[in-house]
């Protein structure tokens, strides 16, 4: 495989963003210091990201060497391209520094190197320390910055990059390219649907027989619900059941990749630095899947109280729960306590007649 065809195979990963795609491979001829990638999670910054790092990291090289830059860099593991995701909720003091130092550095194998910061709408108290770095990196480094909004702590990094907007892809279009992978019509609207626009949580889902159970069991719930702690402490504990067994083939996979690391590990003699590396990698994508299961049970309990308002009278009760749901919603990324964020969200919520 030639690395124009890996770049134009990692460009294919960001469905329905055409402007925005078309727009960084004309950049890649001759970019500039900062990029910042704003859209809702799910639209395809991260893919975009990846393709874009291929297209800058293999630029001037031929051959198998340009088709190794291009690979390595849409697998996220290039030498010269560095990710960095928040810590917890927010972006740390500490990666801040780590941000700061790894600017500094010389690219290893490529004429530049690329560094991705994840989630930078979580940048709260530390953009101050970012803003010289990015807005004035060396000229062998490039910055992609990416944020589902421009909170006001980005505000000033924003003006100093170039935006691209992302916006949200419409589930026909997901829909379509799992049909075309070969995901039967039906299960395909299914998992579209319930993926928010993402297409790799989308590819997932497809695959996944428990989804239309899980999806039941939070349609389902307001139902169940009768006014009672009682009643909420057992909803709570069947819902995070649910969200274990969404987790299990995650874990699974993960269990695999830590093998093939530690075999490797003792194969060769190394000293096993990327283990914990990987462990972190871990813990950081079963935060992802467990926020997205989240996500996907809170609009589906909102779907359902739309439901009732649309079949009579305005309900003050209705609508509270609506504005609950929002609340929770909100409280996602802050509130790393689940079964805490699902008691209170429930305790607020009025039950209704169950689904016939």
């Amino acid at each position: 495989m030639s690395a124009d065809e890996v770049v134009d195979g990692a460009w294919a990963e960001v469905v329905g963003q055409p402007e925005a795609v078309a727009l960084l491979r004309a950049a890649a001829a001759a970019p500039v210091h900062a990029y910042l990638f704003v859209g809702p999670t799910g639209g395809g910054k991260r893919a975009a990201a990846r393709a874009f790092a291929a297209e800058l990291l293999s630029r001037g090289a031929s051959g198998a060497e340009a088709e190794r830059h291009a690979r390595l860099a849409a697998e996220e593991s290039h030498p010269d391209l560095v990710v960095v995701e928040p810590a917890g909720a927010r972006i740390t003091i500490e990666q801040a520094r780590e941000v700061i130092q790894a600017s500094v550095r010389s690219p290893v194998e490529a004429p530049v190197q690329v560094i991705v910061l994840c989630d930078f709408h979580r940048i709260e108290y530390v953009g101050a320390a970012l803003l010289k770095t990015i807005e004035e990196p060396p000229p062998t480094t490039v910055f992609v910055v990416l944020a589902d909004e421009v909170v006001p702590d980005l505000v000033t990094i924003a003006s100093r990059a170039l935006r691209v907007d992302f916006g949200p892809v419409p589930p026909a279009i997901i829909a379509e390219r799992l049909v075309a992978e070969g995901t039967p019509a039906e299960e395909a609207r299914a998992a579209a649907d319930a993926a928010a626009g993402d297409l790799g949580r989308a590819r997932l889902l497809a695959n996944d027989p428990a989804l239309g159970a899980r999806r039941r069991a939070w349609a389902e719930l307001p139902g169940r619900l009768d006014g009672t702690g009682a009643a909420v402490m057992v909803e709570v504990a069947s819902l995070r059941q649910h969200i274990d067994r969404a987790q299990d083939p995650l874990d699974e996979r993960q269990r695999a990749e830590v093998a093939d690391l530690e075999e490797r590990v003792e194969r060769y003699g190394s000293r096993g630095q990327g283990v914990g590396t990987l462990r972190d990698q871990h813990r950081r994508e079963v935060r992802r899947l467990r926020t997205q299961e989240l996500r996907l049970g809170l609009t589906t309990v909102a779907a359902r109280y739309r439901e009732e308002l649309a079949s009579g009278e305005v309900s003050a009760d209705v609508l509270d729960a609506l504005a609950a749901v929002q609340d929770a919603s909100e409280a996602i990324d802050r509130n790393g306590n689940e079964e805490l964020l699902l008691t209170t969200l429930l305790l607020r919520l009025p039950g209704l007649r169950p689904v016939s």
